[in-house]
């Protein structure tokens, strides 16, 4: 594991609690998850993530509890500090790490301009411990994406070079927000960055990414599969054609 990165205290004392409380407050997150818990869920879920030996989510634990519910939980402790969050982001429960980033969304939400800023520069001090595509998916639109949208999109492309593999699924999944305000110019360069990625899991995001855009600009998704689409790898394609008509997907896969 990457050692932890550290925020300036200022950022991380946010409402700050003494230790004492940040603990007691995790146990309590946590019994409330646990309440929540699904014998069948936990089960099923380190084999859907991936979690054995060799795979991408070794070794993350399940309490087996649902999306639904531990955003429940998220959104009664969403003030809670950030010296919380980062415990809850240690844990070896992947619920727990998935409840802070919730919690992070849902404050993100409702701050103001200094308050997305401290959220905004926490998250990206945390993205070891964001480590699985679900809890990318789930909260860096809303962060990362959000924070951008009117800002320097360096970070996307710093995130993008590095030699995480969950870095890298922030920067792309994150121009989601980006897209749906039909901004499409970083999508498009990171996905000739990463085109060649040899990872599923970047294959897959940079697909999706391109399909969202697709819907809103079919001429400029066939315009970059006209130029792409020979060296493409096939699961990134795959997802990019995912709406386009049957006779048209057939033609693009041949190619």
């Amino acid at each position: 594991m990457r050692k932890r990165k550290i925020l300036s205290e200022d950022a991380l004392q946010n409402n700050p609690i003494s230790t004492e409380e940040v603990a007691v407050t995790v146990a309590d997150i946590r019994r409330e998850l646990e309440a929540y818990a699904d014998p069948v869920k936990r089960e099923y879920l380190p084999r859907f993530f991936k979690t054995g030996k060799g795979q991408y989510g070794e070794g993350d634990k399940f309490l087996g509890v649902v999306v639904p519910n531990t955003r429940t939980v998220a959104k009664q402790y969403k003030d809670a500090p950030f010296d919380v969050m980062a415990e809850l982001l240690q844990s070896q429960w992947h619920e727990c790490r998935l409840c802070a980033l919730l919690m992070l969304v849902e404050r993100f939400r409702k701050g103001d301009d200094k308050d997305r800023k401290l959220i905004y520069d926490f998250y990206l001090s945390q993205t070891d411990r964001i480590n699985n595509w679900d809890l990318v998916d789930l909260s860096a639109p809303g962060i990362v994406g959000e924070y951008l949208k009117d800002k320097s999109r360096e970070d996307l492309y710093r995130l993008a070079d590095s030699g995480l593999l969950w870095e890298q699924r922030i920067a792309v999944v994150s121009t989601y927000t980006l897209i749906k305000n039909g901004d499409f110019a970083d999508i498009l360069a990171l996905s000739e960055r990463l085109l060649h990625h040899s990872h599923d899991l970047m294959r897959k995001a940079v697909g999706w990414m391109l399909r969202e855009m697709g819907k809103r600009d079919k001429d400029l998704l066939v315009q970059f599969l006209e130029k792409h689409c020979k060296v493409m790898p096939r699961t990134m394609l795959r997802y990019a054609i995912e709406k386009f008509p049957e006779e048209e997907r057939k033609e693009f896969m041949k190619r």
